[in-house]
């Protein structure tokens, strides 16, 4: 697995998306990028990227939209979640960093050294 990409979710806009890719780009990944607010995900795109992980930790609690319907106290269920991050992707936790199996959601530098070796 040490040649295969790594795909690389994110929002060009956002600071934490930058941050991560200059980090990755500088540990000597091979980044495969995909810009969420141009090439959004579908439900069928999510509910396999989520597979079992729990949902919750998909969605961005900097979001307006999870703030306004209080999805902390309140979340929605896993197929309404699904279909929000569809519609909205700033709802989803940013940036998606996968490499084979692993996922890393958000800025995570121990977890991206791991991710590139």
């Amino acid at each position: 697995m040490p040649n295969s990409k790594i795909q690389f979710l994110q929002k060009p806009t956002c600071t934490t998306c930058r941050k991560a890719k200059a980090y990755l780009e500088k540990l000597g990944a091979d980044l495969e990028s995909r810009s969420l607010d141009k090439q959004k995900l579908n439900e069928k795109e999510l509910d396999k990227l989520i597979g079992k992980r729990d949902y919750k930790q998909f969605l961005s609690s900097r979001n307006e939209l999870y703030r306004k319907r209080k999805m902390k106290d309140h979340p929605p269920s896993r197929a309404e979640a699904i279909r929000l991050m569809a519609q909205e992707p700033n709802l989803i936790r940013r940036p998606v960093v996968i490499r084979g199996k692993r996922l890393i959601l958000g800025y995570d530098e121990q977890g991206y050294k791991e991710l590139v070796k």
